[in-house]
């Protein structure tokens, strides 16, 4: 035994044991020692701690024959794992590890508590008799006691430290102080770091228009503490069952997971992306997958996969809402001064009027940008090489390859001004084929090999000017670009890039405004606009307007509509206003230079806290644009959405997308004016360890035949427990 020097000062053995023999050290307030017994009795703030578990208590007695310890008053084990053991009175073995306590209460270290009448500890298993679990916390914030809002009750309760497992027998779970009873044994994990193990998952339970009542029993298998496998069946009654499993694994350089659905039903032939069978049933399946791998420092690897066997299996089992299934893998290499990326990317469409043979594969797409690590000129110099394939079954194929220098210099005057100064270059070579495959002329360039070459000089000048206004800070900042490019043929190169173009306050004074690399914009301009802000305690205010004037008398390639078709563009703004942390609501706006008509008009709205708010949206895009421009199309639409925290754990949630796109607005749209898209309404308790929802989605949108309708769907979920 190893003593400190304040209980040496007390009565205590004449002589200490080897140092190599020191295998408990304890303090306290007094020791004694009964000689005829071989009795160590330490009273007073005793602390005792052996091989990572520590002992605390009023009063410890030590049998030195035995090796028995008992422990009263006020006593606290720890053990090496960080669970906290408290009880009125311990009997433990010499090791402190082993043992019994009375009126035990058990802290765990991921947050649970365990109360028994009596408990004991051998290794790494504790035996508990007439005992409640809960993985809530037993007091408020305030340190005041609180009824944990579930709980599990059992007349025997067992828990493995090294696995987690607590295991029950005779148990009864009480929610929010309604019991249910409970299987005879059962067990579930403690949320700690030691991992999950094997068994079933909480059921779930919806119901909607298409398939009836679903009921899905998980089951996972913990294969090792870095794998797991999840296997998922599901059961309704207005369709076939599904089957879906999930693997997960954690490697040393990175981690990656595996899904898939599948199931047998009617596959809409208009919806299959092959041929469906005579009598329209098939298996239908959906299959993903994604990882990501750091190499080494600089080198990472990406992958996502995705596939369907239809396009309405998706919707129809809730796996997804997206229209389009993007696959790619990406190999990325990135320091300070350079970036080198190789992907491949392909595509699968979900909506019902994608043709997936005319959808593109992007194989290779190589991109490499280099920062010199020198200044040229006091500027800063980056090069860069670019190169795409893109492959289809069935339409126009396109390959590229260019590399560009762009030289970039900054300089403040004396008045404050900042000017940036920017020279840019770049060679491109293209080649295509089948190029009348595509029936948008402005897309489709001229087959077999083109060249181009593209030239650019910029000065931009911005001069912040600062002062107070109305008891705040107020910036003005007037902004001025000149941007020099001789005529470009751009017709000849085919867009594959390009095609989403729309003056915004984002582009307004970019180098190129158009989004991708096939298209350039020729001619040069002259761009003006300014920036105003004015911040308060309370409130603030940001807003930003320009507008654009094209020196050459050429025509331009915007499509009439987007804002860029004239020598004067159309004016482009933002304006933000935030009142305190309760509101915020931002405008984006483009309005004619010609009529002052609204062009283009969103307006985002979030009034309230992270508990209560409401939030609105509203876009409409009436660019007027030609038909035949089939990736700028207008369309007007609203959406609505809130939560009203009524309660400090209950609340109700709802949403709506409504899309008021008419026949003036786009042709070829199904809307009438006024379609709801989708609605959801719901309500939810939550808390710090238990989550319970109802909650009912419509959805109105159409995909072939298909139609997903609505959706009944029950939350819920035990916090703070393992699987």
């Amino acid at each position: 035994m190893a003593l400190p020097n304040a209980a040496l000062a007390q009565s205590a053995p004449a002589a200490a044991e080897p140092a190599a023999e020191q295998v408990i050290d304890f303090s306290s307030d007094q020791v004694t020692y009964d000689t005829s017994g071989d009795i160590v009795t330490a009273e007073g703030q005793v602390r005792m701690s052996r091989d990572g578990n520590y002992l605390a208590a009023d009063r410890v007695s030590w049998d030195r024959n035995s090796g028995r310890v008992v422990a009263e008053g006020n006593v606290v084990a720890i053990n090496p794992q960080g669970d906290k053991f408290i009880g009125d009175r311990v009997d433990l073995s010499e090791s402190l590890k082993d043992g019994t306590i009375e009126n035990l209460l058990i802290v765990l270290e991921s947050g649970g508590r365990i109360a028994a009448v009596r408990g004991t500890r051998s290794g790494n298993q504790t035996e508990l008799v007439n005992a409640v679990y809960s993985a809530c916390p037993a007091t408020t914030a305030a340190g005041c006691p609180a009824n944990p809002s579930w709980k599990i009750t059992a007349a025997r309760i067992s828990r493995d430290s090294t696995t987690g497992r607590i295991r029950f027998a005779s148990g009864r779970l009480t929610i929010l102080g309604l019991t249910l009873p409970l299987l005879p044994v059962f067990s579930i994990g403690d949320g700690s770091r030691e991992g999950a193990f094997s068994g079933t998952l909480v059921p779930g339970i919806r119901i909607d228009s298409n398939n009836g009542l679903e009921v899905n029993l998980p089951y996972y298998w913990r294969l090792d503490r870095n794998r797991d496998l999840t296997v998922t069946p599901h059961l309704y009654t207005g369709s076939a069952p599904a089957l879906e499993g999930r693997w997960r694994h954690l490697t040393s350089t990175g981690a990656y997971q595996v899904g898939a659905f599948l199931t047998y039903g009617n596959i809409p032939e208009a919806d299959a992306v092959d041929p469906t069978p005579a009598d329209g049933h098939g298996l239908r399946g959906y299959f993903e997958a994604n990882g990501r791998f750091q190499l080494d420092p600089h080198w990472t690897l990406t992958s996502s996969l995705r596939g369907a066997t239809d396009k309405t299996i998706t919707r129809q089992y809730d796996i997804s809402r997206d229209d389009r299934l993007r696959n790619f893998v990406s190999a990325e290499r990135i320091d300070l001064d350079s970036y080198v990326s190789i992907e491949g990317w392909a595509f699968q469409g979900l909506r019902s009027t994608d043709v997936q043979k005319r959808i593109p594969i992007a194989l290779p797409a190589i991109d490499a940008r280099f920062r010199l690590e020198d200044p040229v000129l006091g500027g800063q110099v980056e090069l860069q090489a670019n190169s795409l394939a893109i492959l289809r079954v069935d339409g126009q194929d396109t390959q590229r390859a260019f590399a560009s220098a762009r030289w970039d210099l900054k300089k403040l005057t004396q008045m404050g001004q900042e000017l940036t100064f920017t020279a840019y270059a770049r060679a491109d070579a293209y080649h295509t084929d089948d190029s009348a495959e595509t029936t948008v002329d402005i897309y489709r360039g001229q087959e077999g090999w083109q060249f181009r070459g593209i030239a650019a000089l910029a000065a931009d000048l911005k001069w912040p000017l600062v002062g107070s206004l109305w008891g705040g800070t107020q910036t003005l900042t007037p902004r001025l670009q000149l941007v020099l490019t001789p005529a470009l043929d751009n017709l000849k190169i085919p867009n594959e890039d390009a095609r989403a173009v729309d003056l915004e306050d984002s582009n307004l004074f970019a180098l190129n405004r158009f989004p991708g690399y096939d298209r350039w914009e020729d001619g040069s301009r002259v761009t003006y606009g300014f920036e105003w802000a004015l911040d308060r305690p309370k409130w603030s205010i940001y807003t930003v307007i320009g507008q654009s004037y094209r020196l050459t008398r050429e025509p331009g390639i915007f499509p009439n509509g987007t804002g860029l078709s004239d020598r004067f563009s159309d004016i482009v703004g933002r304006t933000r206003i935030r009142f305190g942390r309760l509101v915020d609501i931002t405008n984006r706006f483009r309005i004619d230079k010609d009529n002052l008509a609204l062009r283009r008009s969103e307006v985002d709205l979030t009034v309230g806290t992270d508990l209560t708010y409401i939030q609105a949206g509203y876009l409409r895009l009436n660019r007027d644009i030609s038909p035949t421009v089939e990736d700028l199309r207008d369309k007007e639409e609203l959406r609505l959405a809130g939560r009203w925290q009524f309660h400090p754990y209950w609340s109700v949630f709802g949403s709506t997308v409504l899309d008021l796109t008419s026949k003036d607005e786009d042709p070829i749209s199904l809307a009438d004016g006024f379609d709801p898209v989708r609605h959801r309404v719901g309500i939810t308790y939550e808390d710090e360890c238990l989550e319970l929802g109802v909650a009912w989605k419509r959805d109105y949108e159409r995909i072939g035949e298909f139609r997903k309708g609505s959706t009944f769907s029950i939350n819920f979920a035990l916090k703070g427990i393992g699987r």
